[in-house]
């Protein structure tokens, strides 16, 4: 069953570096995602409010796959204020390493939690790939420690 490990950072530069971490795990460039906030917002239509769109469809996905309410706003605050979100996606040994990773490289805590892989909104970094569609609904799990989360799905 994959998994998706997603830690916070509030140092964007720090991304990069910990990116090419995880890659060397044997990563493929698409399962490694990131996401941080655009510094403009693409209008779609006259009633388009592209930052809160771009929020809103952010934080539906957290929670769509098993992040509180609270948890996805943290990210989203984190976000605000600067930060970035790595996400990687594959087998339990994989994830578990890049999730170390993660927490080495100081990713901001957050709770863990579970459910199917995120579906970043189209504003995401240009290295990334949009997640498929899943309509797979694992169990919540949370454990203590560590600032990357796990979601599996």
């Amino acid at each position: 069953m994959p998994r998706t490990t997603v830690g916070l950072f509030e140092d964007p530069e720090s991304v990069e570096d910990v990116v090419r971490e995880i890659e060397t795990l044997g990563f493929p460039r698409e399962e490694v995602r990131v996401v941080d906030e655009p510094h403009t917002f693409p209008v779609t239509g006259v009633m388009s409010f592209a930052r809160l769109d771009f929020e809103a469809d952010l934080v539906r996905e957290l929670m769509r796959i098993g992040a509180t309410k609270a948890e996805a706003q943290a990210y989203m605050d984190g976000l605000r204020r600067g930060g970035a979100l790595v996400l990687a996606t594959g087998s339990d040994e994989k994830v578990d390493r890049a999730a170390d990773i993660m927490n080495r490289r100081g990713a901001v805590e957050i709770e863990e939690t579970s459910g199917p892989e995120p579906r970043t909104p189209s504003t995401v970094h240009e290295n990334a790939m949009p997640a498929p569609e899943s309509s797979v609904m694992a169990g919540r799990i949370r454990q203590p420690g560590g600032g990357a989360c796990l979601f599996v799905w």
